[in-house]
């Protein structure tokens, strides 16, 4: 028995490798037809490419909705002209906080739109079949809720590629600030208000948002009203670029598949450019939170620096959900792929989160879309690490070098997960890593495979697949990548 499921790992070896190189070359034709090969080319600054990169500005790194969502009812609040959103999906009855008497989403935005200030919400028109959430029925249901007895408009766009969606997650206020990040405002699929201490609930949920200032909210506003005004058929003007505000360099990086908008018919693929040249840059750390880790692009440069290490104490720490949406088992393959190159070195540390109370427990769902390279790189947005974000959905991520903001934010992120003071995780990375992160991690493993309760919300990632599961995104990616 033992030799017949090796045989089958072999062949599932063979074949998620024949898949994965042909999903590649398919990848590879299509963006030398578009233009846009250059992005797969090693080489180049890990803060260039394609993407202009804007100086000047404030960047503001919100952790899970504890922090970004009332940021953004303040702002809304305090709006004079206008307030732009681009979501995925919005429930008009979603509220901003949970304060006592605190106003829907649709209550918000109608008072708002009664001071004279414009509001227009942009939302995706769901599947051309009821396949998945939200559905098109769902989605107009909640457009006319939005702007039935208001002076809200509320837009839906349905010029997505078959079998993929519009993703992205923004608010422009005045064209002064805005947010770029993962947070929907909606509780489809799991409510996004959640802390960074996580007290357990039905489900659990970490993300994460930026708030900026200066010279790059130009560019988000004028990627909403680019969209906008094809979609909606409104003129609005070019935003007015803002004044300095901070000293912070930011690129904003988009996926827009080509044939999809007038304005880009040939796409822009900034977020695949800025991951991998960042990720091929890393000398001591890559530090990856996100929704899923299908990409084989992005698997083919995690897996040369794990089997070619740039230095000896470089590690590799993910953080990712136990049980994605969609996508468990190809998540999961990669993970396979990886801790083989690893080989036992320990450079790899892949782990999940969940919430406990004593021997309550419930799992927190890990839809954060961050990475951190050597702590002079970090990526926020809305990007998974999957097809459909790095070719396929409209997403919108925001990239800086900005050392000290990288540096912060890893720090406490990883107190956070560790259920640790800033102070204490603080050094060498590789020192914390091999000192609290991992041995926690494992422990926490072993505890659960005897059958005890945890003790800690931090766990091993386990039940690393190799067969069915490592084909799965291969073979999604050739169907529904046109």
């Amino acid at each position: 028995m033992k030799s017949f499921h090796a045989f089958l790992d072999k062949v599932d070896e063979r074949l998620g490798d024949g898949l994965e190189h042909v999903l590649c070359a398919h990848h590879q034709r299509r963006l030398r037809s578009l233009g846009w090969g250059d992005v797969l080319e090693p080489g180049g600054d890990r803060f260039g490419g394609r993407a202009p990169v804007r100086d000047g500005n404030r960047v503001e790194v919100l952790i899970d909705g504890e922090e970004t969502l009332p940021a953004i009812e303040d702002a809304i609040r305090n709006a004079k002209s206008h307030v732009h959103i681009a979501n995925w999906h919005a429930s008009a009855d979603f509220r901003l906080t949970r304060e006592p008497g605190a106003l829907t989403l649709r209550e918000l935005l109608a008072e708002t739109a009664e001071r004279g200030v414009e509001v227009r919400v942009l939302m995706w028109a769901g599947p051309p079949v009821p396949a998945f959430q939200p559905t098109r029925g769902l989605a107009q249901r909640e457009q006319l809720k939005f702007t039935d007895g208001s002076a809200v408009r509320c837009v839906l766009d349905s010029r997505e590629r078959t079998m993929h969606c519009h993703h992205e997650k923004l608010v422009i206020v005045d064209d002064a600030v805005a947010f770029v990040g993962g947070v929907d405002f909606t509780a489809l699929e799991g409510d996004r208000h959640d802390s960074p201490d996580h007290p357990p609930r039905p489900i659990g949920w970490h993300d994460l948002a930026s708030r900026l200032e200066g010279p790059v909210v130009a560019d988000v506003a004028d990627h909403f009203r680019r969209r906008w005004t094809e979609v909606a058929d409104e003129d609005l003007p070019a935003p007015k670029v803002p004044g300095p505000a901070g000293g912070t360099r930011v690129q904003l990086l988009r996926t827009v598949p080509n044939s999809t908008y007038d304005f880009a018919p040939k796409g822009e693929f900034t977020i695949l450019d800025g991951y991998l040249r960042a990720l091929r840059s890393a000398r001591r750390l890559v530090y990856l939170e996100n929704q899923f880790l299908w990409s084989p692009e992005i698997a083919e440069v995690l897996l040369d620096k794990l089997s070619n290490p740039p230095d000896d104490r470089f590690r590799m720490v993910l953080l990712l959900p136990r049980k994605p949406s969609n996508g468990a088992d190809t998540t999961r393959g990669q993970l396979g792929r990886l801790l083989d190159a690893d080989g036992g070195h320990g450079r790899l540390l892949a782990t999940t989160i969940s919430a406990h109370d004593g021997d309550a427990s419930s799992p927190v769902y890990v839809h954060a879309k961050l990475g951190i390279v050597d702590d002079e790189w970090l990526t926020v947005g809305s990007a998974n690490l999957n097809e459909h974000s790095l070719f396929n959905d409209t997403e919108v991520n925001i990239a800086t070098d900005d050392a000290q903001l990288a540096r912060t934010t890893r720090l406490r992120l990883w107190a956070e997960h560790l259920g640790r003071d800033v102070t204490e995780v603080d050094g060498d990375p590789a020192d914390v890593v091999d000192r609290l992160w991992r041995p926690l991690a494992e422990e926490q493993l072993e505890r659960e495979n005897r059958g005890e309760p945890r003790t800690h919300r931090l766990v091993l990632l386990p039940g690393v697949s190799r067969r069915s599961g490592r084909l799965q995104g291969p073979l999604r990616g050739l169907l529904v990548d046109g």
